[in-house]
């Protein structure tokens, strides 16, 4: 089958001066888990080429096994250089999406009319879509076709605002996750700080953490094994 893969084009963390992203374990977990299961990955951001990265997922205590294969992967090196521009997909043509996180979606992504339409359009024609850590605030903005707020009365899970403090972040975000999903409507769960967790609600897959974006993504594989 054929995943999409939405990666952030920003890299500015508010006015700290600071570089963001996304998150590499974020991208790098699911796509092998994606990969591994024959399925073929497509990579886009707003802005299409390389997505900057935040520097802080590359550091050596943010690395995992699936980061490690990424730094030794130089095909899917070359993939993430060239991903497609958004505004130029056709969602018809894939099975379903994946959403890494990181917190340059919180600035570009969630504000994003092209990033909406993809997400509603996935769900509306019975396709998964998997989001993880920050990436569900690209939610905020998406509506069902009744017009209301497309996490209204559905579970979900997302970085916490504990983790968001736990990172030092809670005043330089434009928003607190948990609290816009909660606004909302959505019924928000979560796991303690940094554990793996992940929601299902029909379609729509959610994964609390950096920790949880593996799981997230082979619950994705399992929405797409059910939908064959």
């Amino acid at each position: 089958m054929k995943i999409l893969m939405v990666l952030t084009s920003h890299d500015e963390l508010g006015d700290t001066g600071k570089k963001t992203g996304f998150w590499l374990e974020e991208f790098a977990a699911p796509y092998y888990v994606l990969k591994d299961a024959g399925h073929d990955v497509t990579l886009a951001s707003p802005a299409g080429g390389q997505p900057p990265l935040d520097p802080k997922s590359d550091e050596p205590d943010s690395q995992t096994e699936a980061t490690k294969r990424f730094k030794q992967d130089e095909d899917a090196q070359a993939q993430l250089a060239t991903t497609e521009k958004l505004g130029g997909i056709d969602i018809a043509k894939f099975d379903g999406v994946f959403y890494p996180g990181g917190h340059g979606p919180l600035w570009d992504l969630a504000e994003s009319p092209v990033s909406k339409a993809i997400i509603e359009g996935t769900l509306a024609s019975g396709k998964p879509v998997a989001l993880v850590c920050h990436a569900p605030a690209v939610l905020k903005n998406v509506t069902s076709p009744d017009g209301k707020p497309i996490v209204n009365n559905r579970k979900v899970t997302g970085f916490t605002n504990e983790e968001e403090e736990a990172v030092g972040l809670t005043d330089v975000v434009p928003f607190l996750l948990e609290d816009v999903l909660k606004e909302q409507g959505g019924n928000f769960s979560k796991a303690g700080v940094f554990e793996v967790y992940v929601v299902e609600d029909g379609l729509l897959i959610t994964g609390q953490n950096p920790p949880s974006s593996e799981r997230a993504a082979e619950k994705l594989l399992e929405a797409l094994a059910a939908a064959e």
